[in-house]
């Protein structure tokens, strides 16, 4: 059985801004970033505890996975059925987005 990914409306906006900054700016390998997210809901849909914990001070399954090559981190929300993308950022920003929004009282949470 596998988990179904959804992504959040706020994830999938940052999905598109950072998408279409990658096509316009790294014109060597304008795919890397949609071939590397679509490998990762690959794994996230098969293995939904794959990525790293998150520490959050009400859910204890906010994980994050890398993507290697364009230094994203996926962060999400995982259980059995069903992983939630909530946030994609910079791995190299050097701190994480704020995830204190995120509630276990969420409609898709």
């Amino acid at each position: 059985m596998s988990a179904r990914v959804i992504v959040s409306p706020e994830a999938e906006a940052q999905i598109r801004a950072i998408d279409r900054w990658w096509r316009e700016n790294r014109t060597a390998a304008p795919e890397l970033f949609a071939q590397e997210l679509s490998h990762a809901s690959a794994t996230l849909e098969a293995m939904p505890f794959a990525g790293r914990a998150v520490p959050h001070p009400e859910l204890k399954t906010v994980r994050r996975i890398l993507l290697r090559a364009s230094r994203y981190h996926l962060y999400y929300v995982a259980a059995e059925d069903q992983v939630v993308v909530v946030s994609v950022w910079s791995a190299v920003k050097g701190t994480g987005p704020d995830l204190r929004n995120l509630s276990p009282h969420d409609d898709v949470l």
